[in-house]
Formats: structure tokens, sequence, C-alpha cells
């Protein structure tokens, strides 16, 4: 499909095409579908079958597990109770989250867990919404007894305990110190998981069906949710982890009583939904339209200006943009953005061909979305392959290479 001026040239589509053909014909990536838009026109490829070992073709409405890229859709919650003043950045989380109030903080990010001592300040939404309310996923502190201590309670997605329904969820939360002072450090995952929490709470509603109501059924994303209905597990492929040595497509999660078969007990807001590259495209090019969808406003611009701008501070920062320089390694590129918002990453400097101000994210299952104010551009790459190994990020990066090559202008 040839897109004219203010779109993208016919050569580089053809490129873009050949670069992700390649992949899939090395027998590394199973299938992928691809989705970019621009000045109101959309080009997709589909390419590659559902398992590794051939069966039904990739489709356009393929649905994929978004896992990380769950995130920037997912704080679209918080946004519109912001928006109607049913919460405040700055409000203290205790009377929805009381679990944690009265917080204490390890004197050490390695300490023991009794090694504390109070939080100067209580936890607030503000604290919530940019991640930094003092715990996550800290990759440098592997091995701590803090980060065992999350593994063990299920507090991150099967990671080797299942996640327990959000009241005990909390509760476990509620047991451990902060790594950090609330405020202080950007910490990944348990934040954007605890945005479902609080957006329940606050609601009365399950987090789930305040996303339906309010951001998924205005825009049409009609198969976005944390699982896949029986009539439709057909159109989710097997999830696979290859082995890092030997390359060997192991199944992480095959369609049929899998993970996403039925209704989860804990709603993920930072790894839990499933969609389709469609549903994804209405949902960023609201955020590229102000907050407006089909003449339908889903979102303040002031809601999502906040989103979609940088939030932290170097300080706040500084162990991200850690992380992003020395795994370069293996993500060749990816959580290089330099930024984050509400839920997604935003580009503060130009590191690649991505301009500054592009904002979005990625999942370790092989899926990444992001949109360019500049270009007026959205990209969405889906596949079924899990960061086990490097040919997802490899696939990631000449995707977006590929896309902004064919930009006519």
């Amino acid at each position: 499909m040839a897109i004219g001026g203010n779109g993208f040239s016919e050569q580089g589509l053809r490129r873009l095409r050949e670069v992700l053909a390649r992949h899939v014909d090395s027998g590394k990536i199973p299938g992928l579908v691809a989705l970019v838009s621009r000045g109101g026109q959309t080009h997709v490829e589909t390419l590659g079958t559902m398992r590794h070992d051939g069966g039904a073709p990739m489709r356009r409405d393929t649905i994929f597990r978004m896992a990380s890229t769950s995130k920037p859709v997912s704080i679209a919650a918080a946004m519109v109770l912001l928006d109607e003043c049913r919460l405040r950045l700055d409000d203290v989380v205790d009377p929805w989250l009381p679990e944690l109030s009265g917080r204490q903080v390890l004197k050490s990010i390695d300490a023991e867990l009794d090694a504390i001592m109070p939080a100067r300040r209580p936890i607030t939404v503000r604290d919530v919404l940019t991640s930094t309310f003092g715990l996550g996923m800290d990759m440098t502190a592997l091995g701590t007894p803090i980060l065992n201590a999350i593994f063990e309670r299920g507090l991150t997605p099967n990671l080797p305990t299942e996640v327990p329904e959000q009241d005990e969820w909390m509760r476990r939360l509620g047991e451990l110190p902060l790594m950090h002072q609330p405020g202080e450090q950007w910490q990944y995952q348990i934040s954007s998981d605890l945005v479902g929490v609080l957006v329940s709470r606050v609601t009365g509603q399950s987090f789930e069906d305040f996303l339906r109501e309010r951001i998924f059924e205005p825009l049409g994303m009609k198969d976005t949710g944390f699982h896949v209905p029986a009539g439709q597990i057909d159109r989710l492929p097997t999830l696979y982890a290859p082995d890092p040595v030997t390359g060997e497509f192991l199944a992480w999660d095959e369609p049929e009583g899998g993970r996403w078969s039925k209704p989860p007990a804990f709603q993920g807001g930072g790894g839990g939904l499933v969609s389709t590259a469609d549903d994804y495209h209405a949902y960023f090019r609201m955020l590229l339209n102000g907050g407006v969808h089909e003449g339908r406003r889903i979102l303040s611009r002031p809601a999502v200006e906040l989103m979609t701008t940088n939030r932290l501070t170097p300080e706040q920062n500084a162990a991200r943009t850690a992380l992003a320089r020395n795994a370069v390694h293996i993500s060749f590129g990816q959580g290089q953005q330099g930024g984050w918002g509400l839920g997604m990453a935003v580009r503060t400097y130009r590191g690649d061909y991505a301009p500054i101000g592009q904002f979005g994210w990625d999942g370790g299952s092989g899926t990444s979305a992001y949109a360019d104010p500049a270009n007026q551009l959205t990209g969405i790459l889906l596949c079924q392959l899990g960061y086990s190994v490097p040919d997802p990020a490899h696939l990631m990066s000449d995707f977006w290479t590929t896309v902004y090559q064919a930009l006519e202008d």
C-alpha cells in the first residue's frame, strides 16, 4: 500500500516489510503483526504463524499478551479520576490504601528487612502514578532480601508465586518496608499494579470494569482485557521463552488452559492485558489527538500532556538511566529514552532515529507501542517471543529504524 505526502514512502514501506520478513524467515521469530500510521492512513503487516512450528497464520486481529505494554493503557483509568477530581495528585493514599500507611524504609537497599527507619512522609497519589512510591522491581538489586521477599510473596506476575487477589496482594505488600523514601527514586512495575488497586478502591468497581466503561468501550477496544474469552482463544498464539543457550522454543504459555484463558485473581495494570494492534492503535491515536477519539473526549488535553511529558528529575531517574545504559547489550537500545511520564517512557534526548517527545513502552513478551507527536506517527509491533533471547530486541530495534526511515517528509 503506497502512502503519499505526510505519510510514508512506498520504498520505505517495502524496506519495512523486507526487514520484518527477514526476521521471520530466519526462523527466530515465529510470527508478528506490525501497524504504522501517519497522516490519517494506516499500514499493517502480518507475517509468520501462531506457532513456531507452523499452524495458523498471523492475522491483523490476532490477540497478544501485552506484558509491560499494558502500563501506558492502564494509567488512563487514573487520569479519568484526576480529571473528575475524585483523586488529586498530592492526596495521601492512606484512605484507599491503608495497608501503606505508617511506612518504614530500608536503611540500605541490601539491608535485612528489619534494618529500617520511618518514612519521611506518607505516600501520595503522585508517588504512585510516577512510579516513585518506594517499592519496585530493581533489577540491579536481585538477590537482596527485599527483592527475594517481593518474589516470595507473589507481588510480581508469576515469579515464582501466583499473584493473589487484590486485597491479599495489598496485605502482603503492606508487610514489606519500602526500598526508598516516597518520591525519591523511580522503581519499576509494582506502582503500575498498585494503580489498578487504587482505581478499584476509589470507584468501587473492578479495575477491568472501570477500564472497560471509561476507556475500552469508548475507544472501540473490543479485544482488550485481562483474559481471552473461550470463544476467541484460537486468536491467541503460544507464547515462547526460548532456551537462552540452545534457542529451543519453550512454550511459556499455551492458549488453551493457559494463564490468559480465564479471568485472573489479580487484574494487573503492570502487565496483565491482552489486546490487538488495532485496539492499541485507537488508544495511542487518542493520545496523539489530545484525548479525543472520533469527536468524543476520553481524557482532557492536560491529562494527556501530564502522562506524556517527563515527570522525573535526573536523581529520581538515576537507577533507570544506569540500567538502560548498562543493559544495552541485551536491550539493543530499548529503554534508553531518558524520561518517564505516567505509565510510560518519554524521550528526553535523541539517541536513535526517534525524536524527543516520543512516548510509549515495550513488553517482555515481544510487544512495542509508541506514538510520536512531532511526526504524528504511531507504531505497534506485536510478536509472541519472550526476552529470554535477544531476537525480539533485534526485531524491535529494526522495526523502529525502518518505521522512521520510511517517513516521506
